[in-house]
């Protein structure tokens, strides 16, 4: 019981960064029907760009608390992701918007390869430790554990998720988005400009993506040039899962990935027989896709965000 609860309590941190990025692969589907695989590498962008900025801070301030140090390298770490993806979206898709459909997939296979060949350069290929800035005495939850920085992912997620809920449902950028995903001729009609809306919605995904970067980077204590890889294949797993398009079914679905990993990952080799370990967990990821797609090709919640508006 004691073992459940911990891997609970990992899965819904892992689930919870899966979320943030699976909402960028979603709104960016939504609103114009494209599978952003260069997602990944904004997280890796971000997350290298704070280490950068904290880098050059300590020295600088050396005393100066671990988390303002944490925060001012996550906004300007936000800035930059933020024009890398705005910059994406208007050199590479947006003159391929009416190409057809296999097009910007692969331009955005080639961003991906592209940025990834970009931070080797700039950052060198070498696993960089991120530096701990937070507390690490871990608070007892019966007797499971958790940690200042899972406590951090955790509310920094849910707080990320409020806003983004405000932004889509209360806000006139929200109300143009939903229109935009619904049709964009007519809302360009209705005094909507359909590439700012795109533009905007590939910033605040960049944000969202840069957030969970950094995040990531903090809870396993290093970042390089290929992070982004996996966590945004598995994101992107959790938004079909949940059902791409709806940005419910991806925070349903980023968390749920991340429980069945973490859980499974604590019972795999008692499954197996000791056939398969821990180190085996990615596996888990990808049959829950293949399920998915096979049973339920639309997702747990399966609607798109035009259907919504």
């Amino acid at each position: 019981m004691d073992v459940l609860l911990q891997q609970v309590i990992n899965g819904l941190v892992l689930g919870s960064m899966y979320a943030l990025v699976a909402l960028g692969y979603t709104m960016v589907y939504g609103i114009i029907n494209l599978i952003n695989f260069a997602h990944g590498e904004v997280l890796m962008v971000g997350a290298l760009c704070s280490w950068s900025v904290i880098g050059l801070l300590q020295p600088l301030m050396p005393n100066t608390p671990g988390w303002v140090l944490l925060l001012i390298s996550m906004v300007v770490a936000s800035i930059a992701a933020a024009a890398l993806n705005y910059a994406i979206e208007k050199i590479a898709y947006r003159p391929l918007r009416n190409a057809p459909k296999l097009a910007p997939l692969i331009t955005a296979i080639g961003m991906s390869i592209l940025l990834q060949t970009l931070a080797m350069i700039v950052w060198k290929p070498n696993y960089k430790p991120f530096p701990t800035l937070l507390p690490t005495t871990p608070f007892e939850i019966g007797e499971a554990v958790i940690t200042p920085t899972q406590l951090m992912i955790l509310g920094l997620t849910a707080v990320a998720l409020a806003v983004l809920s405000w932004l889509v449902n209360r806000t006139k950028l929200g109300r143009a988005m939903r229109a935009t995903a619904e049709n964009p001729r007519v809302a360009s009609l209705m005094g909507v400009k359909p590439d700012v809306v795109i533009s905007a919605t590939f910033i605040i995904g960049a944000v969202l993506a840069t957030i969970a970067g950094v995040m990531w980077a903090m809870n396993y204590g290093t970042a390089h040039h290929a992070m982004g890889f996996l966590p945004g294949l598995k994101a992107f797993t959790a938004a079909v899962f949940g059902g791409i398009g709806n940005l419910g079914g991806a925070v349903v679905g980023g968390l749920l990935l991340g429980l069945i990993e973490s859980i499974g990952s604590g019972y795999l080799g008692e499954f197996t027989g000791g056939v398969l370990g821990s180190h085996y967990t990615d596996i888990l990821a990808f049959i829950v896709l293949i399920i998915t797609l096979t049973l339920r090709p639309s997702g747990l919640l399966g609607e798109r965000v035009a259907d919504r508006a």
